[in-house]
């Protein structure tokens, strides 16, 4: 079997490239989901008294890596971080099962999860994405 050249290029690249293609920084955005979803929706609905709870469609891509860059949370009296990191989801565990399951997840990491959840499901992301 003879192989054209284009095909043998574009087949090398699809094996040499795959490991780069989807870096640990593009973030597991189904986990992201999870997290988002079970609790900063359950918070914000919560805190809210009942209100609308933010969806990911809130926000355009740019806005979403913009609010995740400037770390400011609750008007800037808050920071972003501080609800993802592991002292937060060791102080709610108890009572919000995603934060017991990704209790040992490094902040960074799940940061990253989150952020891939939020574009990807920005209302210009590829898939909008509701709260619900």
């Amino acid at each position: 079997m003879k192989l054209h050249k284009p095909l043998v290029s574009v087949l090398l690249l699809c094996v040499l490239g795959a490991p780069f293609a989807a870096s640990a920084a593009d973030g597991d955005w189904k986990r992201g989901r999870v997290y988002y979803r079970m609790v900063c929706t359950a918070c914000h609905t919560e805190a809210a008294g009942g209100g609308k709870a933010i969806a990911p469609t809130s926000k355009t891509k740019a806005e979403w890596a913009a609010y995740l860059q400037a770390d400011k949370h609750a008007k800037g009296k808050d920071s972003v971080k501080s609800y993802i990191s592991k002292e937060y989801r060791a102080k709610i565990k108890a009572t919000n099962k995603a934060a017991e399951k990704y209790a040992d997840v490094p902040d960074q990491e799940l940061l990253e999860d989150i952020k891939a959840f939020v574009i990807k499901g920005a209302k210009d992301g590829d898939s909008p994405a509701s709260c619900s």
